[in-house]
Protein backbone atom coordinates (compact mmCIF):
# COMPACT_ATOMS: atom_id res chain seq x y z
CA UNK A 1 0.00 0.00 0.00
CA UNK A 2 1.29 3.58 -0.92
CA UNK A 3 1.85 6.86 1.03
CA UNK A 4 -1.49 8.38 1.72
CA UNK A 5 -1.86 11.58 0.49
CA UNK A 6 -4.43 13.21 3.03
CA UNK A 7 -5.18 12.53 6.79
CA UNK A 8 -7.28 14.47 9.29
CA UNK A 9 -6.53 15.30 12.83
CA UNK A 10 -8.50 13.98 15.39
CA UNK A 11 -9.98 17.47 16.40
CA UNK A 12 -11.05 17.85 12.80
CA UNK A 13 -12.97 13.93 12.82
CA UNK A 14 -14.85 15.05 15.85
CA UNK A 15 -15.53 17.89 14.30
CA UNK A 16 -17.00 15.88 10.96
CA UNK A 17 -19.11 12.95 12.73
CA UNK A 18 -20.89 16.17 14.55
CA UNK A 19 -21.37 17.25 10.81
CA UNK A 20 -22.01 14.05 9.89
CA UNK A 21 -24.62 13.57 12.72
CA UNK A 22 -26.47 16.92 12.38
CA UNK A 23 -26.67 16.72 8.71
CA UNK A 24 -27.51 12.63 8.24
CA UNK A 25 -25.79 12.61 5.06
CA UNK A 26 -22.60 11.40 4.10
CA UNK A 27 -19.68 14.09 4.03
CA UNK A 28 -16.98 15.24 1.00
CA UNK A 29 -14.32 17.43 1.05
CA UNK A 30 -13.05 19.87 -2.02
CA UNK A 31 -9.97 20.99 -1.49
CA UNK A 32 -10.04 24.97 -3.32
CA UNK A 33 -8.50 26.53 -5.39
CA UNK A 34 -8.48 30.25 -4.21
CA UNK A 35 -10.46 32.78 -5.44
CA UNK A 36 -13.27 33.57 -2.63
CA UNK A 37 -12.65 30.58 -0.30
CA UNK A 38 -9.05 31.21 -0.29
CA UNK A 39 -7.08 27.97 -0.80
CA UNK A 40 -9.48 25.69 2.14
CA UNK A 41 -11.01 22.28 2.71
CA UNK A 42 -14.67 22.94 1.83
CA UNK A 43 -16.79 20.43 3.55
CA UNK A 44 -20.28 19.27 2.13
CA UNK A 45 -22.85 16.98 2.19
CA UNK A 46 -22.25 14.64 -0.66
CA UNK A 47 -24.06 15.49 -3.99
CA UNK A 48 -24.12 19.21 -2.91
CA UNK A 49 -20.63 19.67 -4.58
CA UNK A 50 -20.60 17.68 -8.08
CA UNK A 51 -17.08 16.76 -9.19
CA UNK A 52 -16.07 15.23 -12.55
CA UNK A 53 -13.02 14.92 -14.94
CA UNK A 54 -11.21 18.03 -14.46
CA UNK A 55 -10.76 16.64 -10.57
CA UNK A 56 -9.32 13.93 -8.67
CA UNK A 57 -9.67 12.19 -5.57
CA UNK A 58 -6.70 12.71 -2.86
CA UNK A 59 -7.88 9.89 -0.87
CA UNK A 60 -10.85 8.80 1.69
CA UNK A 61 -10.40 9.82 5.37
CA UNK A 62 -11.67 7.33 8.36
CA UNK A 63 -12.83 9.99 10.94
CA UNK A 64 -15.57 7.42 12.20
CA UNK A 65 -18.35 8.45 10.38
CA UNK A 66 -20.77 5.48 9.03
CA UNK A 67 -18.71 5.66 5.40
CA UNK A 68 -15.28 7.23 4.01
CA UNK A 69 -15.07 11.25 3.24
CA UNK A 70 -13.49 11.22 0.30
CA UNK A 71 -10.92 14.30 -0.44
CA UNK A 72 -10.96 15.98 -3.94
CA UNK A 73 -9.24 18.63 -5.68
CA UNK A 74 -8.76 20.29 -8.83
CA UNK A 75 -6.36 18.44 -11.42
CA UNK A 76 -5.15 22.08 -11.90
CA UNK A 77 -4.06 22.26 -8.55
CA UNK A 78 -3.44 19.02 -7.93
CA UNK A 79 -0.47 19.60 -10.27
CA UNK A 80 0.81 21.52 -7.38
CA UNK A 81 -0.06 19.97 -4.55
CA UNK A 82 0.88 16.47 -6.01
CA UNK A 83 3.91 16.21 -3.81
CA UNK A 84 2.28 17.77 -0.72
CA UNK A 85 0.64 15.54 2.16
CA UNK A 86 -2.15 17.47 3.14
CA UNK A 87 -3.71 16.96 6.80
CA UNK A 88 -7.17 18.25 7.47
CA UNK A 89 -7.54 20.18 10.65
CA UNK A 90 -9.58 22.61 12.28
CA UNK A 91 -8.99 25.95 14.26
CA UNK A 92 -11.99 28.91 15.77
CA UNK A 93 -13.16 31.03 12.93
CA UNK A 94 -15.48 31.79 10.47
CA UNK A 95 -14.36 30.76 6.94
CA UNK A 96 -14.97 31.98 4.07
CA UNK A 97 -17.18 30.32 1.17
CA UNK A 98 -20.24 27.58 1.42
CA UNK A 99 -18.26 25.03 3.77
CA UNK A 100 -21.08 23.57 5.71
CA UNK A 101 -19.14 23.94 9.24
CA UNK A 102 -19.00 27.59 8.90
CA UNK A 103 -22.13 28.31 12.04
CA UNK A 104 -20.06 26.03 14.31
CA UNK A 105 -17.57 29.15 14.87
CA UNK A 106 -14.62 26.70 13.62
CA UNK A 107 -13.01 26.31 9.85
CA UNK A 108 -11.24 23.68 8.68
CA UNK A 109 -7.78 24.13 7.46
CA UNK A 110 -5.00 22.46 5.92
CA UNK A 111 -1.56 21.22 7.44
CA UNK A 112 1.06 20.40 4.49
CA UNK A 113 4.47 18.85 4.41
CA UNK A 114 6.20 17.96 1.32
CA UNK A 115 6.36 13.77 0.90
CA UNK A 116 10.03 11.98 1.66
CA UNK A 117 11.83 10.49 -1.44
CA UNK A 118 10.81 7.19 -0.20
CA UNK A 119 6.95 8.12 -0.03
CA UNK A 120 6.52 9.84 -2.77
CA UNK A 121 8.31 6.72 -4.51
CA UNK A 122 5.30 4.62 -2.84
CA UNK A 123 2.11 6.95 -4.05
CA UNK A 124 -0.63 5.60 -5.61
CA UNK A 125 -1.71 7.21 -9.11
CA UNK A 126 -5.09 9.38 -8.11
CA UNK A 127 -8.67 8.88 -9.63
CA UNK A 128 -10.31 11.35 -11.27
CA UNK A 129 -14.05 12.44 -10.70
Amino acid sequence: MGAERVSITEEAAALLRSLRQEHGKPLMFHQSGGCCDGSAPMCYTQGTFLTGSADVLLGELTPGTPEPVPVWISRAQFEYWSHTHITIDVTVGRGAGFSIEGPTGRRFIIRSRLFTDEETQSLEPVRSG
